[in-house]
């Protein structure tokens, strides 16, 4: 890849899934591969950037040349990126956070003729909470949508405060999950969108960190 033009940035990517375990055996989740994240974590540090990653529970081995943290619960994905946050220049929250949590996990596996039904509350909105308090960070978000997924993306970016989100969205004719060609769209601050049609997210993160450079760019022209 070629070398870089400016400071290397330091770059937090969250990637992969969380699992909100009901009992010490069951939990609750969601189809994401991790495959996403771990692809922009490496060609970020393969582009020479700091890049520090936090996983949830995937099968896919970390990438070379970043400092990788492993989690499971949004809980604990939550802690390590306020732990974490304050050493970046850029966060990128590609994990697939789950929404729900069980109000009580278990500490013994649920028998189904004890209990009926299980009480959830919503899980922290995790990029909000740290776009908040950016200053002088950018924050890129992803969004996956199963309807008018350009229009809640938008939402989404002045909602929550974002430089940027990633959009993705499912149908039955167009599945984003695991390692294969997808349509996706960028979109920033400022009203641009950019599509990528039927691009493997290698192509996607390569796209994905040249956006990112241009953000902070243009953002932070001294540094």
């Amino acid at each position: 890849m070629p070398a870089l033009k400016s400071p290397p940035l330091r770059i937090l990517i969250t990637a992969g899934p969380t699992r909100e375990m009901l009992d010490p055996v069951r939990f609750i989740s969601n189809v994401s591969t991790g495959h996403m994240g771990y692809s922009l974590a490496h060609v970020a540090a393969m582009k020479g950037h700091k890049v520090t990653m936090i996983s949830g529970p995937t099968p896919l081995h970390p990438p070379l040349k970043v400092v990788f943290y492993s989690i499971v619960s949004a809980e604990e994905l939550k802690c390590a990126c306020e732990r974490l946050f304050e050493e970046c220049d850029v966060l990128v929250m590609v994990a697939a956070v789950c929404d729900f949590t069980a109000e009580k996990s278990q500490s013994h596996k649920i028998k189904r003729v004890k209990i009926k039904s299980l009480r959830l509350r919503q899980t922290p909105d995790i990029v909000a909470g740290l776009a908040k308090k950016k200053k002088n960070r950018i924050v890129i978000g992803f969004c996956l949508e199963t309807q008018d997924w350009l229009n809640n993306a938008k939402q989404k970016i002045k909602r929550k405060s974002l430089d940027g989100i990633v959009a993705n969205y499912y149908s039955g004719a167009h599945i984003p999950f695991g390692d294969r060609k997808i349509n996706t769209a960028f979109l920033d601050d400022q009203g641009t969108t950019q599509h990528l049609k039927h691009k493997s997210k290698r192509v996607i993160s390569q796209a994905l960190m040249r956006w990112i450079e241009s953000i902070h760019k243009k953002k932070f022209p001294k540094g």
